[in-house]
């Protein structure tokens, strides 16, 4: 019975005949669970790195972050500047004859503008005030989604130039909201203007330019 056993085989014991043999349907099971997409437990789960720490890609998130510092770093620049210039101004060219920088061609003469940049519309103090602040406000909302270092640039320039003018309008008589700018930027045949108006200006061609080579905020490219 022992010897038939022997050359038979026992059924219920798999490689009874201890051959090494893989029994007929092993390799069908090994695949199918590899294709089972079980989530791997264990040292694989902690990433091909080996550091136990799980792989993360580089998003955008970081290189956003950067553009909007970018963009507060420009508009801190600007208006820091713009409101530097306009106090030694009021402290030392109010009242006073103008300065000639180039002949006739451009001087430093202090003026108070109730109207828009290069003393438009002064009848419409409050209505400006209250663009300035809308500018602010959609700028800030749009540098969430800012991820072109061009658009950073011009963006921080608008809204420099946008909070030194308003400033103004705040602070300056005659009253909260209606104050008038300083404008010092004398040139020949032109308006007299500051250093705000000139980063509005600054920002906004840059913003043209940008958009007529189909340029996005978000660092996308489109072609009409």
């Amino acid at each position: 019975m022992a010897e038939a056993e022997r050359i038979i085989g026992t059924p219920d014991t798999p490689d009874a005949a201890g051959d090494g043999r893989e029994r007929p349907g092993s390799e069908d099971t090994g695949a199918r669970a590899g294709e089972s997409g079980t989530a791997p437990t264990g040292p694989a789960a902690a990433g091909a790195s080996g550091t136990g720490e799980p792989e993360t890609a580089a998003g955008p998130a970081p290189r956003g972050r950067r553009r909007i510092a970018v963009l507060f770093a420009v508009a801190l620049f600007a208006y820091a500047l713009d409101l530097v210039s306009k106090l030694i101004v009021v402290a030392k060219l109010e009242h006073h004859p103008p300065i000639e920088i180039i002949g006739d061609w451009l001087k430093f003469e202090a003026i108070r503008n109730a109207g828009a940049a290069f003393g438009f519309g002064e009848a419409f103090t409050v209505i400006f005030t209250v663009i300035a602040a809308a500018v602010i406000v959609v700028i800030a909302r749009l540098a969430r989604k800012l991820y072109s270092l061009p658009w950073a640039i011009a963006l921080g320039l608008l809204l420099g130039g946008a909070l030194g003018n308003l400033t103004d309008r705040i602070f300056r008589a005659p009253g909260v909201f209606e104050g008038a700018v300083v404008d010092f930027i004398a040139p020949k045949h032109f308006a007299v203007f500051n250093l705000a108006d000139s980063a509005i200006v600054c920002g906004g061609i840059l913003i043209v330019l940008l958009s007529f080579k189909g340029l996005d905020p978000d660092g996308t490219v489109h072609k009409d």
